[in-house]
């Protein structure tokens, strides 16, 4: 049976138009004006602060830039050419000393809880000053790590607001370069910065690009797991090892499903921006129907072609 596209393409005007008249919509909506953004230097907290700006004029957005001792100075750099192209407020709180006052009453903790912590007090940081500046948090997690929970509850995950959640990685590029965010930060490798030489893909061990296109038949076009597994995907996900991947893949998004899933995680997520023009909440397993009328998709779901 012949292969088809299955294609991430975005269309960047809708999008873009979609996103800025959410944050300006669903901000007023509530009764304030303004927005807090903590800019880490890598592209998903640039494009939320590129939006906010342009959905709320630069002077009523503040950025923050968190770092952490072992923060990388390029990461600093970065943030800082951000908050420089969109013209918004800036300013910089460092965190260590919060963050090590707490790890040195917990020396066994390992890097994982270290970086969850820096997560965390980041977050503490954010609140306060939304508090003092008198604007929202908005978020800049995308849709693939809200899958695969790659993201720290109550830290990175934490905003009133997140207009990137239904966005693939791969379309938050897209949308950045659209924006006019700087190419030096689309291009390099996507890291939380949490402890030196950290990379999000280096952790999860496989690419954004191959796991968005799982990603996108399991969620979007309701393939099942051993479809994606056995068929043959067009793009990075045909290669030697590609099964592999994939059933990582699968099983680090099951794993988050299960996790959101627990009886005792009453959790109710921040409100996400829909690409179909509209807003919503979703249920904590984070299912829901997608319509993405700023999406060039399918409008049937083709069988894929059995591979090797």
């Amino acid at each position: 049976m012949a292969e088809k596209t299955r294609s991430l393409e975005i269309n960047t005007d809708l999008a873009r138009k979609v996103l800025t008249d959410f944050i300006r919509s669903e901000i007023r909506r509530v009764g304030f004006q303004r927005a807090v953004v903590g800019v880490s230097g890598g592209v998903d907290s640039a494009l939320s602060c590129f939006l906010a700006a342009e959905a709320l004029g630069p002077e009523n957005v503040l950025a923050l830039r968190l770092p952490y001792k072992t923060s990388s100075p390029e990461s600093l750099e970065h943030a800082q050419m951000v908050i420089g192209a969109t013209g918004v407020h800036g300013a910089t709180y460092e965190i260590t000393a919060m963050v090590d006052g707490y790890l040195e009453m917990v020396p066994e903790a390992d890097q994982v809880r270290r970086g969850n912590v820096m997560a965390r007090a980041r977050m503490i940081v954010l609140y306060d000053q939304s508090a003092a500046f008198q604007g929202l948090v908005v978020g800049t997690g995308n849709k693939t790590e809200i899958l695969l929970g790659y993201t720290t509850l109550y830290g990175d995950a934490a905003c009133a607001l997140n207009p990137l959640g239904d966005l693939y990685k791969t379309q938050v590029r897209q949308l950045a370069r659209a924006l006019g965010v700087p190419q030096v930060i689309i291009d390099k490798p996507p890291s939380a910065d949490l402890w030196q030489g950290q990379t999000d893909e280096g952790e999860l061990g496989f690419t954004y690009e191959q796991v968005d296109q799982l990603l996108f038949l399991l969620v979007d076009q309701r393939y099942s797991p051993q479809d994606c597994v056995d068929g043959r995907i067009r793009g990075s996900l045909r290669q030697a090892g590609a099964g592999n991947r994939a059933q990582e893949s699968i099983q680090a998004h099951d794993a988050a499903h299960r996790q959101a899933e627990q009886p005792h995680r009453g959790l109710r997520l921040p409100l996400l921006a829909r690409l179909g023009n509209l807003s919503y909440r979703p249920p904590a397993t984070g299912r829901h129907a997608p319509q993405r009328a700023a999406f060039h998709h399918l409008d049937a779901r083709p069988p894929l072609a059995a591979g090797p």
